[in-house]
């Protein structure tokens, strides 16, 4: 493997801010690295596919199981209603435990939930596994996103954003192996195979992240293992570095024992705006996504017709942009930085959901489909992957996957309201009105942007000096 000349440098490892400043020195991640982080995302890759996997195959199992719309409205926001309590558990869990044991735990957990629900008869059977993917969910979201953090070096900030390229491309494949399962004619256990998919998803990631994935060396080095932070740093990167002895910061910090008590840090200088700004983006963004991204089959079926296999198509046909926009995020974050992304996102989609709403079903079908297609693609590019990489790259590595946590639970507790929302506004005042309403909601984002100044990707700041006090470098210009 080589990464570049600055691997192959020596460096004397005191503290966690040794740690970032040395995986600050790389410009490119290629090879067992490159490979190591993109495993990591592939967790995200799960979380997603897994929420969707119910939603392809949904109206056969209502049919199936004889569900009301009550007992349906509880399965489908299953999954991020217990992520609100499960988010910020992973993050308190990983601060204690570190990031690789509990993501290995998750894998489990999801397989164990997919099983579950695509052998459920009854609605109490198919409840309870997908309570337990709304555990995995919340707690590998929270990790998964720190850990990617703490592998990525400042010049490649941006590259978290590549998530949500991943979340679009799990639902799109569910959406196509869903398609693929419908040929066979499986009939209307087609959500069970959907669901069972999930499952064989996990093992196999399961096999890989516990051959391949490395704890975090800046996490190594909070908590005082600057042995182990050294061996990771080699085997991660490729580094030549040695154990020095801790920094009298750093021994503090060492010591202390992370628990739900130091959540406050969030909330007070100077992480405050931050944590604002985050949990902002993530809340609006779920909300706009869940009410209408989530709903896409949906739609699908009001504007190309009522046949499973057109609304299905027409449904991945949406997906396929937010892949090409959420890919572009990366890059979108890169050049404007994360929260100009987010607030040019935010006000197309504020536009586009008024308009759509404002004319629908009344447009010809290519002018119709056109506009959420524009409401994927921007909400992707911009504020959708957002709010998760602000709150990743916003916090000392101690405190990180808290930062984190509280993030993801704000971002469920978004997807829950949209998940709900959505539905009782369609039959309420109908699908148009609904839209006009709910364009409060990026509209509320972009204010927020307009308002809190802080973005991880335009400021030069080590995160973990600034835990033990150090000079901090001055912003970079955009």
């Amino acid at each position: 493997m080589n990464d570049g000349p600055a691997n192959t440098r020596t460096a004397v490892i005191r503290s966690a801010g040794d740690v970032a400043d040395l995986i600050d020195t790389l410009k490119t991640l290629s090879g067992r690295t490159s490979g190591i982080w993109f495993l990591a995302l592939a967790g995200l890759f799960l979380d997603a596919y897994s929420n969707a996997a119910l939603g392809a195959g949904l109206s056969p199992m209502v049919k199936q199981l004889g569900l009301s719309p009550t007992q349906v409205g509880v399965l489908t926001a299953m999954a991020p209603a217990i992520a609100i309590v499960s988010n910020p558990f992973g993050g308190w869990l990983a601060a204690r435990i570190g990031r690789v044991k509990p993501l290995l735990m998750t894998k489990v957990v999801f397989g164990l939930g997919a099983v579950l629900t695509a052998a459920g008869s009854d609605f109490q059977t198919v409840f309870a596994g997908r309570a337990l993917v709304g555990i995995a969910y919340g707690v590998d979201f929270a990790v998964a996103m720190a850990l990617l953090a703490e592998y990525t070096p400042a010049s490649l900030k941006g590259r978290l954003n590549f998530w949500q390229g991943v979340w679009y491309t799990a639902t799109t494949t569910n959406l196509l192996l869903t398609l693929v399962f419908y040929k066979f004619d499986v009939g209307a256990d087609i959500w069970r195979w959907s669901v069972a998919s999930s499952a064989a998803f996990a093992l196999l990631l399961f096999v890989l992240q516990l051959v391949f994935l490395v704890e975090s060396p800046t996490w190594l080095a909070s908590k005082g293992r600057l042995r182990e932070s050294v061996a990771n740093l080699r085997r991660m990167y490729g580094f030549a570095a040695e154990e020095g002895p801790l920094e009298t910061g750093q021994v503090e910090n060492a010591g202390h024992r992370v628990g739900f008590r130091d959540a406050g840090v969030l909330f007070r200088h100077p992480y405050l705006p931050r944590t604002v700004l985050s949990t902002a983006i993530s809340l609006t963004q779920a909300m706009q996504y869940f009410a209408v991204g989530w709903y896409l089959p949906v739609i699908s079926l009001e504007l190309f017709g009522k046949e499973f296999e057109t609304a299905t198509l027409g449904a991945m046909a949406f997906n396929a942009v937010g892949i090409v926009g959420g890919c572009l995020s990366a890059y979108a974050g890169r050049r404007l930085g994360l929260r100009i992304s987010s607030m040019t996102g935010y006000a197309v989609v504020f536009v586009a959901l008024l308009v759509m709403g404002a004319t629908f079903k009344q447009l010809p079908i290519g002018l119709a489909a056109l506009l959420p297609v524009i409401f994927i693609f921007f909400h992707s590019a911009g504020p959708g992957p957002n709010g998760k990489s602000i709150a990743a790259l916003s916090y000392r590595s101690d405190i990180r996957t808290l930062g984190t946590g509280v993030t993801g639970m704000l971002g469920s507790l978004g997807s829950v309201a949209g998940l709900y929302l959505f539905p009782q506004l369609q039959s309420g005042i109908g699908v148009g009105n609904s839209l006009m309403v709910l364009s409060v909601v990026p509209l509320v984002g972009l204010l927020v942007c307009v308002a809190i100044k802080w973005d991880p990707t335009r400021v030069e700041v080590n995160l973990e000096e600034e835990a033990i006090g150090r000079p901090q470098r001055q912003p970079v210009s955009a």
